[in-house]
């Protein structure tokens, strides 16, 4: 793949100016387009090896381009913050809003090639790695981001004579950096992890562009062209390709009846052991969440459930057994402008704890599957997709020890109804009952259909959903409580091992 980045292309001086009057303005005209239509993101990825003309380039295109829309972003040494949560954390709020340009020095390919280069894991992490970089990089395509990935090469010998030229020149020694020198230690292993990297993720979605790097001219406008022509073929574009999804049909998968209602929806807690027991499962949980095994963990829990099923007593019971400091509850409604402009998952990324701490959805990403899919708020290419990309999104908080705690809160229409009425009847309830809740209860069958696919198709081993039986209030926060602490404790003996 790097063979033909080898061959020494060049372009003299006065071609260069010639042509970078009229490329530039192009440019300039598919920047603003890009701005005024605001439907998609672009993202552009810089890789290759070191004095290849990453950053020239890049300042450059600064130049050519109003720099007030590109938000260049480098991703060397992780900070606290960022090593605290999980690794694709600090790429996710980093992403660009639909509009603008984002480019990333440092990103997801440098700090895999770096850890395998450098003997940091061995090929299976790096084909995880790798696979992980395909997954993310579809999903983005799929939620309209265009992405441009350059790998800027010299060959050794290429490298080996910019290093002496440089070293050898008093005025310029100083732009021989210790990563330079590093790098012309490590080449071989650098290019042949390189290249397994490139051609396992060139995809017609986000393909390379290996850029010669030698000839500053000829690189400039390699690049600048290459940037033009997605602009330009992505703007005329009226919308995203239709792709196929590799997901199974929904259909009779699962017998919705069988799921919610198999549920005994007559457990139910007297008083006084309601009492007891809520305390001692608060005891329980406070903790656990003080627990020095902890600060390996954070606690994510997401709460789902029919209208009027509990869910916000349930919350506040968790949260009065806790000190403030320790956690976080994160109410989601429709998104607003600036969540528009991102992709689907970035909202929820932005409010990952870190170790030590607990956040607590009320409504989450399952959004996209239930009231979304329900009310037509997306295609259903857009749902269908949703429940792969969730797995994929709970199984990066899991690796990253993050524990993922699921409840779908259950009621049958007729307590449903019963609890209308009476938000209705008490003014301090009344905020809770809308027009909204009474239509969305002419779609009970239609709702249960899509609980049915989002458990089927969601329930893992790694974030299992936990149905609660809520016809009763008294039961339904002490199992919440106690769900919680089986899954910390489950979380700390794996942790021994």
């Amino acid at each position: 793949m790097f063979e033909s980045a080898e061959i020494g292309h060049s372009i003299d001086k006065e071609t260069y100016d010639a042509e970078v009057p009229a490329l530039r303005e192009a440019l300039l005209e598919a920047q603003f387009e890009l701005k005024q239509q605001s439907r998609f993101p672009v993202i552009v990825l810089i890789n290759g090896i070191e004095g290849a003309g990453k950053g020239e380039t890049v300042k450059l295109l600064n130049e050519w381009m109003d720099p007030r829309l590109i938000e260049v972003r480098t991703f060397d040494q992780q900070s606290d913050e960022e090593l605290a949560r999980p690794p694709a954390w600090r790429y996710w709020r980093a992403l660009p809003a639909k509009g603008r340009m984002g480019i990333f020095f440092g990103n997801w390919y440098s700090q895999m090639l770096q850890g395998r280069v450098h003997g940091r894991f061995k090929d299976a992490v790096l084909d995880q790695a790798i696979s992980g970089a395909e997954r993310l990089e579809q999903m983005l395509c799929d939620e309209g981001a265009l992405i441009f990935k350059f790998w800027f090469h010299l060959s050794k010998k290429q490298m080996k004579a910019r290093l002496k030229a440089l070293k050898d020149d008093p005025l310029h020694s100083w732009r021989i950096s210790p990563l330079d020198w590093q790098q012309s230690q490590t080449y071989d292993r650098f290019v042949r992890f390189g290249e397994r990297v490139l051609r396992r993720t060139s995809r017609d979605y986000a393909p390379w562009h290996v850029i010669e790097g030698v000839d500053p001219n000829y690189r400039s406008l390699a690049v600048g062209k290459i940037l033009l022509e997605g602009l330009q073929t992505a703007l005329k574009s009226q919308g995203p390709v239709p792709r196929q999804t590799n997901i199974a049909p929904l259909g009779e998968s699962i017998d919705q009846r069988s799921l919610l209602g198999s549920l005994d929806m007559t457990r139910r807690l007297e008083k006084k052991d309601y009492e007891e027991q809520l305390i001692t499962e608060q005891a329980r949980l406070a903790g656990l969440l003080r627990d020095k095994r902890m600060r390996r963990h954070a606690l994510v829990a997401v709460f789902e459930g029919n209208d009027a099923a509990g869910k916000g007593g349930a919350i506040r019971r968790v949260a009065a057994a806790l000190d403030p400091r320790q956690y976080r509850i994160v109410p989601i409604a429709a998104p607003t402008e600036e969540e528009r402009a991102q992709p689907y998952l970035w909202r929820f990324w932005r409010h990952i704890p870190a170790r030590g701490k607990f956040t607590v959805f009320d409504r989450s990403w399952y959004g996209r599957v239930l009231v979304e899919r329900v009310e037509g708020f997306c295609t259903q290419a857009d749902w269908m997709r949703a429940y792969g990309e969730i797995n994929d999104f709970e199984e990066q908080l899991s690796n990253a020890g993050v524990v993922v705690v699921k409840f779908w809160l259950s009621i049958d229409k007729q307590t449903q109804l019963e609890r209308f009425q009476e938000r209705e009847q008490i003014p301090f309830k009344r905020f809770k009952i809308t027009e909204e809740d009474w239509r969305n209860r002419d779609k009970w069958d239609v709702y249960s259909e899509a609980v049915g696919d989002m458990v089927d198709r969601t329930s893992t081993e790694i974030a299992p959903w936990t149905l609660v039986e809520a016809n009763d209030k008294r039961w339904a926060r002490v199992k919440v409580l106690r769900t919680l602490n089986e899954a910390l404790e489950a979380a700390f003996k794996k942790q021994r091992k």
